[in-house]
């Protein structure tokens, strides 16, 4: 057994059936996503105001993949877990209008609400504390897990990149949820998922993005996070 063997306090379940949606698969970040969940042998759905787009966005990936696009609420209810990769400006919206296809579901929120001016980027301010409690306010029938915020959407959409150096922050309320994303996160050759606190902890952890971009901006660089000592 190894070191990290022993520092495990809990096995984490099997994902690997699970089919995946993605609303807000058309942008990068939520496309390098549903590649990498595709690559993992995951039936992914990419989401989208229009189904035309959605496909477009799933034919860009490639042939071969397990991924098809289809209309928001499509990819919201034909899915076992939701991933919520939609711009922050139309967060909100978006789920409201998927309040009954979301019910009863896993949705992971990777929203960061984040500002750009001439010093770069800066947090946003939400009233209900963060995008991921702004999505259990209106979900109130979901499971709300927060997750891959630091995640480079050059990385995960670059053909060359094999492995993903990084480990993913998980929180939620919903203990057999984050169990199953920190699954999920480590699917991904090179990723681990670690719980990192109860969903009330996840706006100092999607205002870190802006940290982080500040640090790719200085370096040159597609930072991530890794935790030590777990």
């Amino acid at each position: 057994m190894t070191e990290q063997q022993q520092k495990t306090p809990y096995d984490l379940p099997d994902v690997a059936g699970l089919t995946i949606g993605i609303l807000g698969g058309t942008g990068d970040q939520g496309k390098g996503l549903a590649r990498r969940f595709a690559l993992a042998g995951h039936q992914v759905t990419i989401g989208s105001r229009k189904a035309e787009r959605a496909q477009q966005a799933a034919d860009d990936l490639g042939e071969g993949l397990p991924v098809r696009g289809a209309e928001n609420p499509v990819a919201a209810g034909e899915s076992d877990v939701v991933v919520v990769a939609v711009p922050w400006d139309g967060h909100k919206a978006t789920l409201e209008s998927l309040r009954t296809e979301l019910a009863g579901k896993i949705v992971v929120d990777c929203v960061n609400p984040l500002g750009f001016d001439k010093r770069g980027a800066f947090p946003l301010p939400v009233e209900e504390g963060s995008a991921a409690q702004q999505a259990a306010a209106v979900l109130e029938e979901a499971r709300v897990v927060a997750a891959f915020h630091h995640v480079s959407a050059k990385l995960l959409l670059d053909p060359e990149v094999g492995e993903m150096e990084l480990d993913v922050l998980v929180l939620g309320d919903d203990r057999e949820a984050t169990d199953l994303v920190q699954a999920l996160a480590g699917r991904i050759p090179g990723m681990r998922g670690v719980y990192g606190g109860r969903l009330r902890n996840a706006g100092q952890v999607e205002a870190f993005t802006a940290n982080l971009i500040s640090m790719n901006r200085r370096y040159k660089a597609h930072a991530g996070l890794r935790i030590t000592d777990v």
